[in-house]
């Protein structure tokens, strides 16, 4: 679901763009640049980790699966979207220029993910059980 919490204060000064409100407490901030235009990233859930992903530059499309829905959102610059966990996700860099931001509600855990699509619909469809 887009996130709404990002406010734009433009003037002739420029853009200055805040995150006044956050549904989890931040514990891991990260950004991905220098991707090639095309290209696709992400392609895992994770078990309890939550995250915003802000397109700070660019634009960047996003594929959301619940298990149960997917949808598909394009982020342009200071646009967000929040990933619950158990979500699998992916972000396609469209200009070659994108800049993701990611603020995550838990540290950096090589256990909290779910890098196999099968797998993740299989640990989804035993938790619907």
């Amino acid at each position: 679901m887009l996130f709404q919490a990002v406010d734009k204060h433009i003037d002739n000064r420029g853009c200055l763009v805040a995150i006044n409100e956050l549904p989890f407490k931040a514990k891991r901030i990260f950004y991905v640049t220098g991707v090639p235009k095309g290209e696709t990233r992400g392609k895992h859930a994770h078990y309890r980790n939550k995250q915003i992903l802000i397109c700070v530059s660019g634009v960047i499309s996003i594929k959301l699966d619940t298990g149960r829905f997917i949808k598909n959102f394009e982020l342009k610059q200071n646009d967000s979207v929040f990933v619950n966990n158990l979500t699998w996700d992916e972000q396609t860099y469209e200009t070659g220029n994108d800049i993701l931001l990611a603020v995550c509600s838990t540290e950096y855990d090589d256990d909290d993910y779910i890098r196999n699509y099968n797998e993740f619909k299989k640990i989804i469809q035993e938790r619907r059980l």
